[in-house]
């Protein structure tokens, strides 16, 4: 018996980072989805149930994939409440467990999120204290169980499971953070642009905590994004099938690889930081093959012949902007006497910094980091009449 809407068609929508709309369509095509549609910040789609754990388990790029349960009409908090006094809600998750709630509202009469998903929490809550004679699950918005996604838009609403439960930005080797991390995902994104796949070195000249080489590690060694997770929302639909899961996952285990010796590398200036680089790889297989050294990219004779992807500072503290201008014209100058047959992605979050490099650039792709609207810019290093030259126009 079909009871919710995702069950109907196999329907589910993709939560995803800003500007990679397009790359995360790409991704899901390849893992299994079906009649994709991207809209923004997001990617619908169809699916079995092989192909949805699979989404959530090998997927680099995604943030969210979110089950909907019931599209309903909503002007008030009484028709969530009403809406929340309809379902099961103990086919997804006992008295005894967690859940929580993220709400966002646009155009609609209920024009506060948290009001609205204070409604619903408390239709849920009061469900549950008529079917177990009082008793009521508790709201973790730390770490539920489960979670629920509402969404209300020129007051038509739906309601959710959050099929990924964590972000899936969230590998679970990051435990430690430098300063303006990069976002997992957003580093996925960036190898993937790069089309790097191992036939040449990739070096990170400012690796910082590590995240480009770690994800480039997990990218040629085929290691599932949500290897080290142990817990997905989608084991609390309903239909969750675990012999489909258990089958899955081990295809996709299956095809993990070792790493090469001598393939990837990363350096920083600060040994503390590679401290915590080396702190998170320690977390994934085969990361003793990563060569991880102290020393200012400055201080290398050359990388010729390979793939460097950095995410230099960015200057967010005032005072900083001459200094890191300056390490920009640095790495530029570098790229251009050191790199010979090198393809360098830099990304920025001030787009204005990619001018101090002093090189043209081959490609551009926005791309976001947090709140962070940033540029990747690809720069080809050649011998003679191709090596790059400066360029004070940079188009």
């Amino acid at each position: 018996m079909i009871k919710y809407k995702y069950q109907q068609n196999k329907s589910y929508f993709a939560q995803v980072p800003g500007m990679m709309e397009t790359l995360c369509e790409e991704e899901l095509n390849e893992l299994g989805a079906r009649n994709t549609k991207v809209t923004y910040r997001g990617v619908s789609f169809e699916a079995d149930q092989d192909a949805l754990y699979r989404i959530n388990y090998t997927s680099r790029l995604l943030s969210r994939v979110l089950a909907p349960l019931k599209t309903f009409l909503c002007y008030n908090g009484t028709d969530l409440k009403k809406i929340a006094s309809k379902i099961k809600w103990e086919e997804f998750f006992s008295v005894n467990q967690t859940f929580s709630i993220t709400a966002s509202v646009s155009k609609s009469q209920i024009n506060n999120s948290l009001y609205a998903s204070q409604c619903l929490k408390d239709g849920i809550v009061d469900y549950f204290r008529e079917i177990s004679g009082g008793k009521r699950p508790d709201v973790n918005t730390i770490n539920p169980d489960v979670r629920f996604n509402l969404h209300i838009e020129k007051d038509s609403a739906v309601l959710s499971l959050d099929t990924s439960g964590e972000s899936l930005h969230k590998r679970g080797y990051r435990l430690l953070a430098g300063e303006a991390p990069m976002q997992e995902t957003l580093a996925a994104a960036i190898i993937r642009i790069s089309k790097w796949n191992g036939e040449k070195p990739l070096w990170d000249c400012m690796c910082g905590s590590g995240t480009i080489i770690s994800e480039a590690l997990m990218h040629y060694c085929k290691i599932p994004a949500q290897k080290l997770r142990t817990n997905f929302g989608f084991f609390y639909l309903p239909d969750f099938d675990k012999n489909i899961w258990n089958t899955v996952k081990s295809e996709c285990d299956g095809q993990i690889r070792e790493l090469p010796e001598g393939i990837i590398s990363g350096s920083d200036k600060s040994q503390k930081t590679l401290d915590i680089a080396k702190d998170n790889l320690s977390r994934l297989p085969f990361s003793n093959a990563v060569k991880l050294s102290c020393h200012p990219f400055q201080h290398v004779k050359n990388f010729e012949n390979g793939v460097l992807i950095t995410n230099p500072p960015y200057g967010i503290r005032l005072g900083e902007l001459k200094e890191v201008q300056q390490l920009y014209k640095e790495l530029g100058d570098f790229l251009k006497n050191n790199c010979n047959g090198t393809t360098a992605f830099i990304y920025t979050g001030d787009p204005n910094l990619r001018k101090s490099i002093g090189l043209k650039t081959s490609k551009r792709v926005p791309l976001v980091n947090g709140k962070l609207e940033g540029v990747l810019v690809q720069i080809d290093s050649y011998e003679g009449s191709k090596k790059q030259k400066y360029s004070s126009t940079n188009k």
